[in-house]
């Protein structure tokens, strides 16, 4: 296994120890790969939310969980690489496995809940789980490493700082300020792009921040509101209801800059004798991500650009899910995506970035 982030090892000894593989040593000044040499890059000819980039092409929020990995990210031409989500406190991890290879049939249908086979043997995965639990460092650990990844970006590249409220038991407004502090505290950390998780399936499949278009509203008015013109951008789950999502966007869009999507499809994870695969309290259903969810991605990157032009509304799309491959980022960009990003395809393939910058863009 050459995987950069490590799914044999905890999520504690990626931190401290990683990346790995071919990402384990990194020259900033020397990036060349098999898809040839991209170490003259030329002028960016592309932008991404005002930023000029050379591909809009990245890694989003799971994979780079510091400044080592962005650099390793940026270095290997993902030119738009996201800081692992963080918060305002510091919150532990998932007991370890946290990643499984997950076993299907197909693509996944995100409107029902399968029940699927994961195990351990990750060498030929394609689908894999996501059950990590938003860990995070306090802000004095992690700010200082987030501006580490800021500086580490190169022209035409950007660094996103990924974050997300947490609920203290303060009630409504406490859970809105705790959002707004999140955002400032990676604005101070000098991140030029925002993005506000609210689709994390690892607290509550049934309960996403994403699904609640009220306070998604108020929480999204008062970070721009302190924020400014730093652009935001909303990590979105699937939405099974197209009401509800053009509600969703008819609310946010005149707020925010724009929409990734999605974050995982969730499934009812199992061992092959039938237990539960993951360890620990809640952890029956976890985010599936990779190949299987590639289909339901593209769908919603759809979805998404039909109501923009429906509604002659400006905003960015991310498309995020199941990108393996080129024709993968193809299939994104021809759904309406003005960004792409792959996680599991770049873990298992880390010189991706490199293929898609000699790639002629759109792939």
């Amino acid at each position: 296994m050459t995987w950069f982030y490590d799914p044999l090892r905890t999520y504690e000894d990626n931190y401290s120890h990683g990346p790995f593989g071919s990402w384990a040593e990194v020259a900033a000044d020397a990036v060349t790969g098999s898809g040839g040499d991209v170490t003259d890059r030329g002028a960016p000819a592309h932008t991404f939310l005002g930023h000029p980039v050379h591909r809009p092409f990245g890694i989003p929020a799971g994979p780079l969980v510091n400044a080592a990995f962005c650099e390793a990210a940026l270095a290997h031409a993902f030119d738009i690489a996201v800081y692992k989500t963080v918060r305002t406190g510091a919150h532990p991890t998932h007991p370890f496995p946290n990643c499984l290879a997950v076993t299907t049939d197909g693509p996944l249908d995100p409107d029902r809940l399968d029940t699927l086979v994961a195990g351990a043997d990750l060498d030929a995965a394609r689908s894999i789980s996501n059950s990590f639990g938003v860990p995070s460092r306090d802000p004095d650990k992690w700010q200082p490493d987030m501006s580490r990844a800021v500086a580490a970006a190169g022209p035409g590249q950007v660094l996103v700082g990924s974050y997300q409220g947490t609920r203290t038991g303060g009630g409504e407004d406490a859970y809105v300020a705790d959002h707004v502090r999140a955002a400032t505290l990676c604005v101070e950390a000098g991140a030029p792009v925002l993005e506000m998780n609210l689709s994390c399936p690892n607290e509550g499949t049934g309960h996403l921040l994403c699904f609640d278009t009220e306070l998604v509203t108020r929480i999204a008015g008062a970070v721009k509101d302190a924020v400014g013109d730093v652009p935001l951008v909303l990590k979105l789950a699937h939405f099974a209801s197209q009401p509800a999502l053009e509600e969703f966007l008819a609310a946010t869009a005149p707020i925010v800059d724009g929409y990734a999507a999605i974050n995982t499809v969730p499934a009812r994870l199992v061992t092959p004798a039938g237990d539960q695969a993951l360890p620990g309290w809640g952890r029956e259903v976890a985010g599936v991500c990779g190949e299987a969810i590639g289909p339901a991605a593209v769908a919603m990157v759809r979805r998404l650009a039909q109501w923009r032009v429906d509604a002659a509304a400006q905003f960015a799309i991310v498309g995020v899910g199941g990108v393996m491959g080129l024709r993968d980022v193809a299939a994104h960009v021809a759904a309406g995506a003005d960004a792409v990003m792959s996680a599991t395809g770049a873990m298992i393939d880390p010189e991706l970035g490199r293929r898609v910058a000699a790639a002629s863009w759109p792939v």
